[in-house]
């Protein structure tokens, strides 16, 4: 209906432009555009001031014209409605926007991924949720993490950039993999493969392979990655050799979205070396680290005791 009604309105008017129109039909668009001006509303905003967008279409109305002198008095309100018309049936403004239906992926107690609908992988943690359209339509492919920690697998395409919103930071990649770790805290971007650009209240970093953003305190900063988080260790097994216990803490926190408590911070230095496998459960890992250093882990939700 609305292709018609716009072509039909295109035809009307172009006979109006060559004086092939009956007086009836003179009228009809008379009316057609004053009423739509009449009922028009204007967000500045997001359309800008109206008296220079109607002049602007105005005038190159009257380019378009081969007699100026014959213009018709309904292009003036024409000029005015237009836009507003148009917007109305979704020519100008994006209709995809609209159009992008969002999906919800969370995970619970272990990690689980997704493919997104341009090639794209996401593997997220545990306890983690992340939002994303049905199908990408746009100039931009946009998603957010709404919780947790995930691994991104970007599908290249330069004419349509990978926008991940993480709370504050904004990370814009074309085709990359890398890591984004988010806590109530802190938020750190960690880039395995390709170029990413990492933006915050007006903040900008760019990172290549090896290098990380963190943002926290409000301040962005960039680093060098820790090379335990240079894998995409939600799909391949991992061995940490001759590590601490702090540094396997980090690991399991982000991978299954837990935070561990403490009495005594001196347990951290213990030295091991754990195997995790990519499908393990939080508490196999758990037992064999029991095992190694003699300690004791309590699962109590998205917290870990340690005695």
């Amino acid at each position: 209906m609305i292709k018609r009604l716009k072509h039909s309105l295109e035809h009307l008017i172009d006979k109006s432009s060559r004086n092939k129109t009956s007086q009836a039909e003179e009228n009809l668009l008379m009316n057609f555009a004053l009423s739509e001006y009449q009922k028009a509303e204007w967000d500045e905003t997001s359309m800008g001031d109206s008296e220079e967008v109607s002049k602007n279409i105005y005038n190159g109305i009257q380019l378009r014209m081969e007699k100026k002198k014959t213009i018709k008095p309904y292009i003036k309100y024409m000029a005015a409605a237009s836009i507003l018309f148009l917007v109305g049936l979704g020519f100008l403004l994006k209709p995809q926007i609209a159009a992008e239906k969002q999906l919800s992926f969370k995970t619970s107690s272990i990690p689980k991924s997704i493919k997104l609908s341009d090639g794209s992988k996401i593997y997220l943690a545990a306890n983690s949720s992340f939002q994303y359209p049905e199908k990408f339509i746009g100039d931009e492919r946009q998603v957010t993490l709404l919780k947790g920690n995930a691994f991104f697998e970007i599908a290249k395409d330069k004419k349509h950039p990978f926008i991940i919103t993480s709370g504050d930071v904004k990370t814009k990649v074309v085709g990359t993999s890398f890591h984004i770790q988010m806590s109530k805290t802190k938020c750190e971007v960690i880039v395995v493969t390709g170029k990413v650009n990492v933006t915050s209240k007006g903040q900008s970093v760019d990172l290549i392979p090896n290098e990380e953003a963190l943002l926290e305190s409000n301040k962005l900063t960039k680093l060098m990655a820790n090379k335990s988080f240079l894998v995409n260790w939600y799909t391949t097994d991992i061995t940490l050799n001759e590590t601490t216990l702090k540094q396997v803490i980090t690991i399991l926190q982000y991978k299954y979205g837990v935070s561990f408590q403490y009495d005594n911070e001196q347990v951290l230095a213990t030295p091991l070396t754990v195997f995790i496998k990519k499908d393990a459960t939080l508490e196999n890992v758990l037992e064999q680290i029991n095992y190694i250093t003699n300690l004791k882990f309590k699962v109590y939700g998205e917290i870990v005791k340690v005695d």
